[in-house]
């Protein structure tokens, strides 16, 4: 296609307005319709607020051991939710000012409504105010995103039965808050609130929290939460609901009942797909609801495009992005297709997680046969000098290739550092040659070398291995 090419896109999530800026980088007529902030989700009501209120319970953690440290507090760090709040809140709306301008720099038409196809080169706008009009395209991307759950059983009020949506507003601190699914956003939430000092429970249908990790991680992770007095109900479900006075009591499968001034629903999402006119075209959804995508983004009906977690792929903020730009370059004629196979991904509770590939039990039931290295943060000179001595490197390896295959990291920064594992195995690069490579003392990211050299037992900081 020439570069007058005109590519409609709906929703301006971490999908659309990376998919619109890079169209517009290619030379294409952008126009982005959106209902809500730009930014979707991820900047409003997701990844960044919730980063920015654990951000701060991060650091009030830090000042619990100020005495150890050798700097003298005044007793424990108390917490401000307002301000807290406040500043999240400022931090969003700076981020969502550099979208605009963004927008503005690169000539891309931004639309304030709904958007609903009403056929496959055509979409009508709905502005607040319910005036209407028509935008052509010679291709639609559609990046209308996932939605809060809705469980019959815990109707949301926005007040005491809440989603996450309203968990990033809170304006007081609960004393006793009950959450509603183990995944990695009900764990993001119990580090936040256990660490302001709320009493937390969280309830998770599975046998284990966080049930898509390695066991391992999952075990360590159970055991910092514990730790942090949350009280893990797994392999349960809450069966009756019961609002009284000033608080819920919730009875488990198991006849326990919780109490709670606060229930935090965070069980599933729904795909945006209704009222966006795709029975019209007749694009075709998935056995979950979903938009049926090939490997170039395209729905089956062609110049229809579909990106980020209405797709339902790996539902993560930087994946929308990949599809978006995937999307976009094959509407302008530079053939790409998505590959999932090396997607690093973070769990922000406290510590964090990063990890990318597969885990190890993914790994033996593919049939590898798997040899794996380990190094923990306390064997680290960076680790103990800054105080962050928990958290665990684990690098799984073919043990007949030596290419590593997965790699998983509980610890300070650890979302950060799964970035040089990522790396590694997009380039093809096995545990030897990772082992090999100088890595900087002192530094968090020599765990990740010496969990490669223990693949052969051979890390220096580690004591030997008994046969």
């Amino acid at each position: 296609m020439s570069s007058s090419t005109r590519i409609v896109i709906l929703g301006s999530g971490p999908g659309g307005y990376v998919a619109a800026i890079r169209a517009a980088q290619l030379g294409g007529q952008v126009t982005v319709i959106e209902n809500q902030a730009l930014g979707g989700v991820c900047l409003n009501w997701g990844c960044i607020p919730s980063k920015a209120l654990l951000s701060v319970v991060e650091l009030g953690e830090k000042v619990k051991k100020a005495g150890e440290l050798g700097i003298k507090v005044q007793g424990p760090p108390s917490y401000d939710l307002p301000q807290m709040v406040k500043r999240k809140n400022g931090v969003v709306a700076q981020l969502v000012k550099g979208i605009a301008t963004l927008f503005k720099t690169w000539g891309i038409t931004h639309l304030q409504g709904w958007g609903e196809l009403i056929d496959e080169r055509t979409v009508r706008v709905t502005t607040p105010d319910e005036t209407q009009s028509t935008v052509t395209a010679d291709a639609i991307v559609l990046a209308t995103g996932s939605s809060w759950p809705n469980l019959p059983l815990f109707p949301i009020d926005g007040k005491t039965i809440i989603s996450s949506k309203e968990a990033l507003d809170l304006e007081h601190i609960p004393s006793r808050l009950l959450i509603i699914g183990g995944g990695v956003e009900g764990c993001e939430f119990a580090s936040l609130y256990s660490g302001l000092g709320s009493h937390v429970d969280l309830v998770e249908m599975l046998p284990t929290i966080l049930p898509t990790e390695d066991e391992e991680l999952i075990r360590l992770m159970t055991r910092e939460l514990k730790k942090n007095k949350v009280q893990l109900h797994t392999g349960t479900t809450a069966e009756k609901v019961e609002k009284r006075d000033k608080e819920i009591a919730v009875t488990l499968k198991s006849g326990e009942v919780i109490e709670a001034d606060t229930v935090l629903v965070s069980v599933g999402r729904p795909f945006n797909t209704q009222g966006i006119g795709l029975e019209k075209v007749g694009v075709r959804l998935g056995p979950r609801g979903e938009i049926e995508v090939n490997d170039k983004m395209e729905t089956n009906v062609p110049g229809v495009y579909a990106i980020g977690d209405v797709v339902g792929k790996a539902m993560l903020a930087h994946v929308a992005s990949a599809q978006g730009k995937v999307a976009v370059e094959n509407i302008l004629g530079r053939s790409q297709a998505m590959n999932y196979d090396v997607v690093p991904a973070g769990i922000f509770t406290l510590p964090e997680i990063g990890r990318v590939g597969l885990t190890e039990q993914q790994a033996q039931a593919q049939g590898f046969q798997t040899k794996v290295g380990r190094f923990r943060y306390a064997g680290l000179g960076k680790a103990q000098a800054v105080g962050e001595t928990t958290g665990i490197f684990k690098v799984i390896t073919d043990s007949g290739s030596n290419k590593i295959l997965g790699v998983h990291i509980m610890g300070s920064h650890a979302a950060d550092l799964v970035h040089e594992a990522a790396l590694a195995m997009q380039v093809g690069t096995t545990a030897s040659d990772l082992a090999h490579m100088i890595h900087a003392h002192p530094t968090l990211a020599e765990g990740m070398m010496e969990a490669a050299e223990d693949v052969e037992g051979l890390a220096i900081h580690q004591a030997r291995k008994r046969t």
